[in-house]
């Protein structure tokens, strides 16, 4: 399977505090996860590289990649890939300083237009969101389904899905022919890390469909 094909787990701070990080992020590797998007807004700079690091280490064991989300400075200091936001600084910028073999992946909400910026500064994949009602980004602007279609069509590149994914809903990305879906609180909300690997493996089967 391409690494830029399959489950794309993205962490989050609250759900992954108390030392569930690491574990949690490994149980969803075992499972079957093909990119981590480690995402931590704090300004805890030292604290945020070791668990990069460690991260990292993890995703090397796995054969997976780690994603940085808007760090390029972390992102270099470790050679991994890197996300960034609409506001979180330029693609072109962060392609020319990571190199040629980088993933980078940009957000492109729910506009063909962002997405064909995105493309001409060189990114690895599109991130178009969010498709359902999530509780990690409650303002995005809400994308249709057909959307995934038309980008389909007009793009080369990987098209991810982000915002409210579940094992329910996911099929219908699937469906209109997402590479990657990318989920947050379906995979870390659970009570123990075996449940993390459990939803995981649900998750990356639907790939093998």
């Amino acid at each position: 399977m391409s690494p830029l094909r399959g489950l794309y787990a993205i962490t989050d701070s609250a759900l992954l505090a108390e030392g569930r990080l690491l574990p949690y992020v490994e149980a969803a590797l075992q499972g079957g996860a093909r990119l981590v998007q480690y995402r931590d807004k704090s300004t805890d700079t030292n604290r945020r590289h070791d668990e990069a690091a460690a991260l990292a280490d993890l995703c090397r064991q796995h054969g997976a990649q780690l994603i940085i989300n808007d760090d390029l400075a972390l992102a270099r200091a470790l050679g991994v890939g890197l996300h960034l936001g609409q506001e979180d600084g330029s693609l072109a910028t962060a392609r020319a300083e990571l190199g040629a073999h980088a993933v980078i992946g940009g957000t492109c909400h729910a506009s063909l237009e962002l997405a064909e910026v995105a493309t001409q500064a060189g990114v690895s994949y599109l991130a178009f969101g969010r498709f359902f009602a999530s509780s990690t980004k409650p303002n995005a602007p809400p994308a249709p389904l057909e959307l995934l279609d038309q980008a389909r069509s007009r793009f080369a590149l990987p098209v991810c899905a982000i915002g409210g994914v579940t094992l329910d809903n996911a099929p219908y990305l699937l469906d209109h022919g997402v590479d990657l879906i990318a989920v947050v609180h379906s995979l870390f909300s659970a009570a123990d890390a075996s449940e993390v690997e459990r939803r995981a493996r649900a998750f990356a089967q639907l790939f093998a469909a």
